[in-house]
C-alpha cells in the first residue's frame, strides 16, 4: 500500500500542519493522520511531497522534519509487514493505533516539552539515579526555561530546540540570571542530557542540540585563608554563640576539606582510630573516605559532642560574611568573573568573598602550598579528576615566590668582573 504526506494548508503564508495519508480499499476509506510537524509551504517540495533539502528557501529544520516523517514511513512499513506476515487484517484502526502508542506522547492540549520534562525527573527519581542535589540542579534548569519562556517570548516546543533557541538562551543566562560561564557550562550539559533522553524516548527526532557547545570550564581568581589566617578565625570570639557555631563549622570545613552537605553525616560512629570515615555522597559504588583529624579539629568534634550545630547552607553562607567582618576581615580583594570571552576583574571586600566554599578550597590550598601530593589531597576532598581539582588551587605571588627562593636561593652571587 502506497502512502504520503500532504499540508492541511497548501495556500497559507504561515507555518501549517503536515499529514500522513493513504487509502484503504477494503474500507473505502482514505486515512488521515497529523504527524504534528509544521511547516511553510514555501519550504515544500510538492513534487515530491517532503520538506525542500537544498537551496536557500528551505526551512532551518528541514532535515529534523524529514527525519520525523522518515519515522512514520518506516512505522507504516513495519505494520503493514508484520501483518501480512501474520496474516492479520491490515485496518484505519490498527495503523492509528499504532500510530498513537508510538507518536502520540502527551494527550492533546497538554505542554509536551515541559511533560516530557517532568517525565525524564520522574523516571530518574523513582530509578534512584540521582541525589537530592542533583535533583535541585534539574529542578533549578526547569525553573529557568519556564522563566526563559515568559522573558523571551520564545515559546518552547521541541521543534523550536534550535540555533535560535540556543542563541537567546546563552543571552538569557549570561545578562537575566548573570550566571557565569563555569555556571552556563554546567547548565547547557544538564539541558543536553535531557534532550538525549527525549530523543531516546521518541519525543523528537530534533537533534540540532548536539551542536549547542558547552563551554570549557575556567580557573576563576577566587579567595583562600592561609593557615595563619584559619588560626586567626579559630581564635577570634564572635559577638553571639550563633556566630560562634557558624564560626567553628567553617573552621571544621577548612581542616577535612569536607563538602558543606556531608557535615551532616559525621558522628561518633564515623570516628575511626582518630580519623573521619565518610561515604562518598555523589557515588555511592566509591571506597569511604578516610580524612585524619587533630587538635583542632577533634577539639571542635568534642565541643558539640560530635554533631555539627549545622545551619541550612544558605543561612551558613549569610552568616559567616558577618563573622569575617566582626573580625575586621574587611579589605578589598580582587576576584573574576567569565562570561564566554567576556573575563573582568573585580573587587569586594574579604568577608563579602566568604562561603561554604571558601573552607574546601582553603583546605585544598594549604595542603598544596606543603607540598603535598595531589592524589593524597583528593583522596580526602573525593575529587576524581585533576581538572576538576585544580579549580579550587590557584598558584599566587607568594607561592611563585616561594619556589624560585627554593630553587635558586642557594646560588652565591659571583663577584662582577671591572669592564
Amino acid at each position: 500500500m502506497k502512502h504520503t504526506f500532504f499540508l492541511k494548508d497548501p495556500k497559507s503564508d504561515e507555518e501549517t500542519l503536515i499529514m500522513f495519508s493513504c487509502y484503504f480499499k477494503l474500507e473505502s476509506k482514505q486515512f488521515k493522520y497529523s504527524t504534528g510537524e509544521k511547516i511553510k509551504p514555501l519550504h515544500w517540495n510538492f513534487d515530491q511531497n517532503r520538506p525542500k533539502l537544498k537551496g536557500t528557501v528551505k526551512d532551518k529544520n528541514s532535515s529534523g522534519i524529514n527525519m520525523q516523517l522518515a519515522r512514520y514511513s518506516e512505522k507504516f512499513g513495519a505494520i503493514e509487514g508484520l501483518c501480512s506476515k501474520i496474516e492479520e487484517s491490515f485496518t484505519s484502526k490498527l495503523l492509528k493505533d499504532e500510530f498513537d502508542k508510538e507518536f502520540k506522547k502527551s494527550p492533546t492540549g497538554k505542554h509536551l516539552f515541559f511533560e516530557a520534562y517532568n517525565n525524564f525527573m520522574t523516571e530518574k527519581q523513582k530509578r534512584k539515579e540521582w541525589k537530592p542535589a542533583t535533583i535541585k540542579r534539574y529542578n533549578n534548569i526547569k525553573n529557568h526555561l519556564v522563566e526563559f519562556e515568559k522573558v523571551k517570548k520564545y515559546k518552547l516546543t521541541f521543534s523550536k530546540i534550535n540555533n535560535k533557541f540556543y542563541t537567546e538562551f546563552i543571552d538569557y543566562c549570561y545578562t537575566t540570571l548573570d550566571h557565569n560561564t563555569n555556571t552556563f557550562s554546567r547548565n547547557i550539559g544538564l539541558f543536553k542530557t535531557f534532550m538525549f533522553w527525549a530523543v531516546n524516548e521518541r519525543y523528537t527526532y530534533n537533534e540540532i542540540f548536539k551542536g549547542f557547545k558547552k563551554p570549557e570550564r575556567v580557573i576563576t581568581k577566587e579567595v583562600a585563608l592561609t593557615l595563619d589566617q584559619v588560626k586567626t578565625i579559630f581564635e577570634f570570639v564572635p559577638k553571639s554563640k550563633a556566630l560562634e557555631r557558624v564560626k567553628d563549622v567553617f573552621v571544621f570545613q577548612c581542616l577535612t576539606g569536607l563538602r558543606y552537605g556531608e557535615l551532616k553525616l559525621i558522628n561518633e560512629r564515623t570516628i575511626v582510630g582518630n580519623s573521619i570515615l565518610i561515604k562518598e555522597e555523589k557515588d555511592v559504588a566509591k571506597e569511604p573516605r578516610t580524612i585524619p583529624l587533630f587538635d583542632i579539629s577533634n577539639y571542635i568534634l568534642k565541643k558539640y559532642n560530635y554533631k555539627l550545630p549545622l545551619l541550612s547552607n544558605q543561612k551558613q553562607n549569610k552568616f559567616i560574611k558577618y563573622v569575617f567582618e566582626e573580625a575586621e576581615f574587611t579589605f578589598d580583594v580582587e576576584y573574576s568573573r567569565t562570561k564566554n570571552r567576556e573575563h573582568k576583574v573585580l573587587v569586594k571586600p574579604f568577608h563579602k568573598r566568604i562561603s561554604t566554599h571558601t573552607a574546601r578550597r582553603t583546605f585544598v590550598t594549604i595542603l598544596k602550598k606543603k607540598g603535598i601530593a595531589d592524589k593524597t589531597i583528593m583522596s580526602m576532598t573525593g575529587h576524581k579528576d585533576i581538572k576538576t581539582f585544580n579549580t579550587y588551587y590557584k598558584v599566587d605571588n607568594i607561592a611563585k615566590s616561594d619556589a624560585i627562593n627554593l630553587a635558586f636561593g642557594s646560588i652565591d652571587i659571583p663577584k662582577l668582573k671591572k669592564a
